[in-house]
C-alpha cells in the first residue's frame, strides 16, 4: 500500500464484519476471472481466424448478413472480428471457387458458439459489477428511519449462479477450440502432413499436442458441474441452504487457466500449419500473429520438446503484447 502511495483504511463499528460477511471473496475472485476471460474470448476469436485459414475454410459464415437474422450480440462480434482479422488474406482467395459446401461445425458456426460464451460472460459481468456496489452485510442498518433489518442480503446465489454460468461458458469455448486442433492436425479432413510432422511415421509431429488439449478440456467437464446446486446445512441448521459461490469462482478461474492452454495449443498447430500454405499469405491480422510468433518459434522439422514452445505461445497471447500487435495490424477488436 506505501509503494501504491495509500494508506489503510480506519474501519469504524461493522465495517470490518461487512468485509467479510458477505459475497466479497466470491465477488472478487469472480470479477477478476470475468475480466481475464472476456480477454480470452477475443483470443479465442484469433486463434479461429488462425485455425480457419489453416484449413481453407469459409468466410461465409461471418459474414453480417448472417447475424442479422438472429441478432445474438456476441455472435456478430465474432464475425467481425473474424472478417477483419483475415482480410486481405491471399489463402482465402485461392480457394474461392473449390467444391467444398460447407466447413464442419467447429468452424462454420463458432460465431454462434463463441458469440454465445460472450453473451455469458457480458450477463455474469453485470451480475457482478451490481453486487460490487451492493451491501451484502447483515443485519442492515437504516439509522435515517430507525430500522435494523435482519435479512438475507449475504447470500451468495446471484453470484454463484453468475459464476457457473460463466465457467460453462468458458468451457464451451475450450471445447471447440479442441475440434479445431484436431480437425487441422488430421490429414483426411486438412489434407496437410498427418500431425503436421514433416516425416510422418518416424516423427509424431503436434500430435501430443492435441492429447493435452483434450485432457485439458475433459478436466473442464468435471470443473463445470454447478456448484450451486449443491448445499449442506451448517450452524445447527440455521444456515439451511447456502450458495457455494465461492467454489463456482474458484472453478471458473480453473476452467480459464485451462482454456488458455487449449487456445494456446490451437494457435502453435495452426501456426504450424500455416507453413504448409506458404508462399500465399494470410489475413493482416493472422499474419500479425504469425510473425510475432515466428520470432520465438522455428518451423517444426523433427520432433522436439514441445512444452517451452507452447509456454510461450502461452505467454505471448496472454500478456497482451501479441494482442496489440494484433490490433495495430486491423483496428480495435469487438
Amino acid at each position: 500500500m506505501r509503494r501504491a502511495g495509500l494508506s489503510p483504511i480506519g474501519l469504524e463499528a461493522k465495517e470490518g464484519l461487512a468485509l467479510i460477511n458477505g459475497t466479497q471473496a466470491m465477488t472478487a475472485l469472480g470479477l477478476l476471472t470475468l475480466a481475464d476471460a472476456l480477454s480470452a474470448a477475443k483470443v479465442a476469436d484469433v486463434a479461429l481466424a488462425m485455425s480457419l485459414e489453416a484449413i481453407r475454410g469459409s468466410l461465409r459464415p461471418f459474414f453480417p448478413q448472417v447475424f442479422r437474422l438472429r441478432p445474438h450480440p456476441g455472435a456478430a462480434r465474432v464475425g467481425e472480428n473474424v472478417l477483419k482479422l483475415c482480410q486481405g488474406s491471399e489463402i482465402m482467395r485461392s480457394h474461392e471457387n473449390c467444391p467444398k459446401v460447407q466447413d464442419p461445425y467447429s468452424f462454420r458456426a463458432a460465431p454462434q458458439v463463441h458469440g454465445a460464451s460472450r453473451d455469458a460472460l457480458e450477463h455474469a459481468l453485470e451480475v457482478l459489477l451490481r453486487e460490487a456496489n451492493a451491501v451484502t452485510d447483515n443485519p442492515l442498518l437504516f439509522p435515517e428511519e430507525d430500522l435494523v433489518l435482519s435479512a438475507g442480503n449475504f447470500h451468495g446465489q446471484p453470484v454463484a449462479l453468475a459464476m457457473d454460468y460463466a465457467k460453462i461458458a468458458l468451457a464451451e469455448l475450450a471445447s471447440i477450440s479442441e475440434r479445431r486442433t484436431e480437425k487441422m492436425l488430421d490429414p483426411a479432413f486438412s489434407g496437410l502432413p498427418a500431425f503436421l510432422a514433416v516425416q510422418g511415421g518416424l516423427h509424431s509431429g503436434l500430435m501430443i499436442s492435441q492429447y493435452t488439449a483434450a485432457s485439458l478440456v475433459s478436466e473442464n467437464k468435471v470443473l463445470a458441474h454447478p456448484a450451486s446446486v449443491d448445499s449442506i446445512p451448517t450452524s445447527a441448521n440455521q444456515e439451511d441452504h447456502v450458495s457455494m459461490g465461492t467454489t463456482a469462482a474458484r472453478h471458473a478461474r480453473m476452467v480459464l487457466e485451462n482454456l488458455r492452454h487449449v487456445l494456446a495449443i490451437e494457435v502453435r498447430v495452426a501456426l504450424e500449419a500455416l507453413e504448409y500454405r506458404r508462399p500465399l499469405r494470410a489475413g493482416r491480422g493472422v499474419e500479425a500473429v504469425r510473425q510475432v510468433l515466428r520470432e520465438a518459434i522455428p518451423p517444426l522439422k523433427e520432433d522436439r520438446f514441445l512444452a517451452l514452445e507452447h509456454a510461450r505461445v502461452h505467454a505471448l497471447l496472454f500478456s497482451g503484447d501479441l494482442l496489440a500487435r494484433v490490433e495495430a495490424a486491423v483496428g480495435p477488436l469487438a
